[in-house]
């Protein structure tokens, strides 16, 4: 067993396909095949499900991926002992829903890429099955999603709040929903509404507050910050958690404000995850750890 074979499966597993794992690593595609073949060869079982669509960790891969990481960890801590001047290659990958990410996760890359500045991280704007799913296959070490109050989190997940707010209207401060201290569901009906698509949990909160009512959605987007330049140009209004308006840059410039349910006291949380089997890397960990430290101060 080879080092390279590890960080190979790694690779791909975190890429989710062969011929972008090769592109990355350098290497031609039937070599990186291979390769990992003989690894599962010596262990004496499949860690990746190959498909038309792609590649994903199996059943059984999943159980070994922990071990992996572990693994590429100590030789990278090895490799900085030996030469405090190595780089290493490492990444981490976090997904996001797209409705908290600018207050939080953007002071906590920032100190997270001071102590670790060789060490990439990137960000991917996803659907909360698309990133739970990615964080049990290994290519997500963490995941920001959303809940509404009383939702339950999967028992294969490691949850951790991060923030709790209330349901809001986000909208232009010319808007006339401006000129009140709180906003009521009716005013809600006169107003071009912007919804999130359906597998964000605010475009179930929205269908949820406003059923029963004869509504007309004028656009649906993908997340909360296209819904927010949105309401910035002036299209409509949308329902968002407070703690994704309040500190966005759109709201300090005085751009887009919002206003409470007078009707409604829905809270929502941000809650972050990982996989309790713990494949995540050590500096998937260490970014967990800053996020629940600053989230907590």
């Amino acid at each position: 067993m080879r080092v390279e074979q590890l960080e190979y499966v790694a690779a791909v597993a975190r890429l989710g396909s062969f011929r972008r794992a090769a592109e990355e690593l350098h290497i031609s595609q039937p070599a990186l095949s291979e390769t990992v073949r003989n690894l599962e060869r010596e262990l004496g079982t499949e860690m990746l499900d190959r498909g038309r669509s792609g590649a994903r960790v199996s059943r059984a891969g999943r159980e070994l991926l922990p071990h992996v990481m572990t693994v590429l960890d100590s030789v990278d801590r090895l490799r900085q002992a030996a030469d405090p001047q190595h780089r290493s290659g490492r990444m981490v990958r976090v997904g996001t829903v797209n409705s908290a990410t600018i207050g939080l996760l953007t002071p906590t890359i920032r100190e997270f890429r001071q102590a670790h500045p060789s060490t990439q991280v990137e960000v991917i704007g996803a659907q909360q099955a698309d990133i739970q799913r990615a964080i049990l296959e290994g290519s997500f070490d963490l995941g920001l999603i959303n809940y509404l109050d009383g939702d339950d989190t999967p028992p294969e997940f490691q949850a951790t709040e991060l923030l709790r707010g209330r349901a809001v209207v986000c909208m232009r401060p010319d808007n006339a929903l401006a000129a009140g201290a709180t906003v009521r569901v009716c005013q809600l009906l006169a107003q071009p509404l912007i919804v999130m698509r359906s597998g964000y949990v605010m475009h179930r909160y929205a269908h949820r507050l406003l059923e029963g009512h004869d509504i007309s959605v004028s656009y649906s987007t993908d997340g909360a910050e296209m819904g927010k330049l949105m309401v910035a140009e002036g299209l409509g209004i949308t329902l968002l958690p407070d703690f994704s308006v309040v500190g966005d840059p759109l709201e300090r410039g005085g751009i887009i404000t919002c206003r409470p349910l007078e009707d409604d006291h829905t809270e929502v949380r941000l809650v972050l995850q990982r996989s309790r089997s713990g494949s995540s890397s050590r500096a998937g960990r260490e970014l967990h750890e800053i996020f629940v430290r600053r989230a907590r101060a």
